[in-house]
C-alpha cells in the first residue's frame, strides 16, 4: 500500500508540474499580445506615486508660509523630544479659530531659501513634509491633534496646513526607455537635490528640479535625465590605458611581429606614418553636444519656479546635477 501511495503522489507531483508549465507558457503568450500585463495581471490605472511618495516628497514654494497653526506641545513631552505616528499633540489653535474634531492637517517643515550650486534660478523655500495629523480634541484656544501618518519624526514648531487630496497622475504604456534620444528642444534645467539630501539616486526616489510654471512644466510630465557624454562618474577623469605601438613580448626573433602590437591605437596620416592618435584627440573631431540618457522622471507637483519629481526609470544612477528636459 504504501508504494502505491507513493507512486500516486509522484505521478500527482508530475502532472502539477506539467500544468504549471502550461499555464506559464500561457500567460507569457497572454502578456505577448498585450503590454499591460504584469505578473498575469492587467492593472491600467496604477497610480505612480503613492503614500510617502505622494504626500512626504516636499516641494518649493516663493510667497510667504502661513505659521499661524503649529505643534506646541506633546501629551509626553517630559519623555521623549521627536515624535512620531500614534503620539498626542497640541497646536495652538481651538474652536475659536474654527477647528473641529475629525479635521486633518498636513505637517510642514520650512528649511529655508534654498541655494544650489546647479541653478541661478529663485526657487523659493523649501517645504518638507513630514506627515499628518488629526484633531481629536478641541477647546477654546487649543487642540489636541493625533500624529496619524508620519514620514519623518515630529518635533515643537512644525506648522500645520489643511490636508488636501493629491491625485497622482497614473502609469501608462510607454515605449523602451532611449538611451540614445535627440534633445526634444523644450525647457531644460537641472536636478537641484533630493529627498532627504541623498547624492544618487534611482527609481521611485524623490528629486527636484529648476523647471516649474515659469517653463510650462505641468503634474504628470515627463522629463528626460541626461549629461554631457563621457560626464558624471564618482571619478572626474579615468585614465586611458595606453600601450605603446610596439610589441615586445615572448615572440621568437624568427617569427616575430615586425614590432607592431594590436592593443593601440592607430597611426595618423593615409599612410599610417604620424603618431599614434590619441582618445582626446580622437573625442575632439565628434560633434558637440552627445549626451548619455540616464534616466526618466515624472512630474508630481509643481510650483512657480521648481518641480517635484519620482524617478521612474533609470539606466545607471542619477546625480543631483544632472540635467533634465521636458518630453
Amino acid at each position: 500500500k504504501e508504494k502505491i501511495v507513493n507512486f500516486q503522489f509522484k505521478t500527482a507531483s508530475k502532472a502539477s508540474l506539467v500544468l504549471t508549465i502550461v499555464l506559464a507558457m500561457a500567460m507569457a503568450a497572454v502578456a505577448q499580445d498585450n503590454p499591460t500585463m504584469v505578473y498575469g495581471s492587467v492593472d491600467t490605472d496604477m497610480p505612480i506615486a503613492s503614500g510617502n511618495n505622494l504626500y512626504c516628497a516636499g516641494y518649493f514654494q516663493r510667497s510667504p508660509v502661513n505659521t499661524s497653526l503649529e505643534i506646541v506641545g506633546a501629551d509626553n513631552e517630559k519623555d521623549q523630544y521627536v515624535y512620531s505616528q500614534g503620539n498626542e499633540m497640541y497646536i495652538n489653535a481651538g474652536s475659536s479659530s474654527g477647528i473641529n474634531v475629525g479635521d486633518e492637517y498636513s505637517v510642514i517643515r520650512p528649511r529655508g531659501n534654498f541655494k544650489s550650486h546647479w541653478s541661478n534660478k529663485k526657487l523659493g523655500i523649501y517645504i518638507q513634509e513630514v506627515g499628518s495629523v488629526e484633531v481629536i480634541r478641541v477647546h477654546r484656544d487649543v487642540s489636541v491633534a493625533r500624529i496619524k501618518t508620519s514620514c519623518s519624526s515630529f518635533l515643537f514648531g512644525d506648522l500645520l496646513m489643511k490636508m488636501e487630496e493629491r491625485v497622482s497622475p497614473k502609469f501608462e504604456v510607454r515605449p523602451e526607455l532611449d538611451k540614445f534620444a535627440s534633445p526634444s528642444g523644450k525647457s531644460a534645467g537641472r536636478i537641484v537635490l533630493a529627498r532627504d539630501g541623498l547624492e544618487m539616486v534611482g527609481r521611485e526616489q524623490i528629486v527636484y528640479v529648476d523647471l516649474g510654471r515659469d517653463d510650462n512644466v505641468s503634474v504628470g510630465d515627463y522629463l528626460t535625465v541626461y549629461r554631457p557624454l563621457g560626464t558624471g562618474n564618482i571619478y572626474s577623469y579615468v585614465q586611458p590605458e595606453h600601450m605603446d605601438n610596439r610589441d615586445e613580448g615572448y615572440e621568437s626573433n624568427r617569427y616575430r611581429s615586425g614590432g607592431l602590437s594590436n592593443k593601440t591605437a592607430r597611426k595618423k596620416g593615409a599612410n599610417a606614418d604620424g603618431p599614434v592618435v590619441t582618445t582626446e584627440s580622437a573625442k575632439s573631431r565628434r560633434p558637440k553636444g552627445l549626451r548619455r540618457v540616464v534616466g526618466e522622471l515624472v512630474v508630481l507637483r509643481v510650483s512657480e519656479g521648481a518641480a517635484t519629481a519620482v524617478v521612474v526609470r533609470n539606466t545607471s544612477e542619477i546625480h543631483t546635477g544632472d540635467m533634465v528636459e521636458i518630453q
